[in-house]
């Protein structure tokens, strides 16, 4: 793949327009154009501010075919997830996947959830919204929630974290092959993805203070790390 369809190919993947990006750049929209067919070639600084918007390298740019990036998502599926109890816990900093992820290890094994499982207990994770202007534009923090599916039957031997019941709900869901090669790209490009099927198919998001209104869940399996990504399907809409 050249240089001009890795261009156009990031831009479309971000929903960007050619004269979105032209202005991003600071270059007309007709040279936007010119890249993405190969009639000239963006100048090294350029090249440096496209890698950084998209976060990616310039050798990436130059060599990579990034269309083949599409392989990494699976298909889109509509399924009912069956209910579940869980221990969750909320951290904001600077980098709260890894800050609360630390967290909730500690606290499988405080609590005794490890000992009652044979292997590591299923763990989710979603963003959390309630972050506050101020806290994210001042201090550059995020929100980011962990939580563990807890057995039946299983009490946990401390507190730390909130306990809370879901009922069975629909989720459109779709899995990322190794998703934190280029995680920002490929997670919200996969939200993106179920987004786009929902409206394509007539279906709605269903964000609502009994379930989850997405989720995302990371496993290993044949030494390859995968994520699924799930987004709640407004029942009304799927039935």
């Amino acid at each position: 793949m050249a240089l001009g369809d890795n261009i156009q190919y990031l831009r479309k993947m971000n929903d960007i327009t050619q004269e979105e990006l032209a202005e991003k750049l600071f270059v007309s929209r007709q040279t936007i154009s010119k890249w993405e067919m190969d009639q000239v070639y963006p100048e090294i600084p350029k090249l440096i501010e496209i890698g950084r918007m998209f976060h990616c390298k310039i050798d990436e740019l130059l060599k990579e075919d990034m269309g083949k990036r599409k392989n990494v998502y699976s298909d889109i599926t509509v399924k009912k997830i069956p209910g579940f109890r869980m221990g969750r816990y909320v951290i904001i900093s600077h980098n709260p996947e890894d800050d609360v992820h630390a967290y909730m290890d500690r606290w499988a094994e405080t609590s005794g959830l490890n000992a009652v499982t044979d292997d590591k207990p299923k763990q989710i994770g979603w963003d959390f919204p309630f972050v506050s202007a101020e806290q994210k534009n001042r201090f550059g923090l995020r929100g980011y929630v962990s939580a563990y599916i807890l057995p039946d039957g299983f009490e946990p031997e401390c507190g730390g974290v909130e306990i809370v019941n879901q009922r069975a709900a629909d989720y459109a869901c779709i899995t990322i092959c190794d998703p934190f090669s280029r995680a920002f790209e490929y997670i919200p490009t996969a939200y993106k993805k179920i987004l786009e099927y929902l409206q394509a198919n007539g279906l709605k998001e269903n964000v609502s203070s009994e379930y989850l209104s997405c989720f995302e869940y990371v496993y290993e399996k044949e030494n390859t790390t995968y994520m699924e990504v799930c987004i709640h399907v407004d029942p009304a809409s799927w039935e």
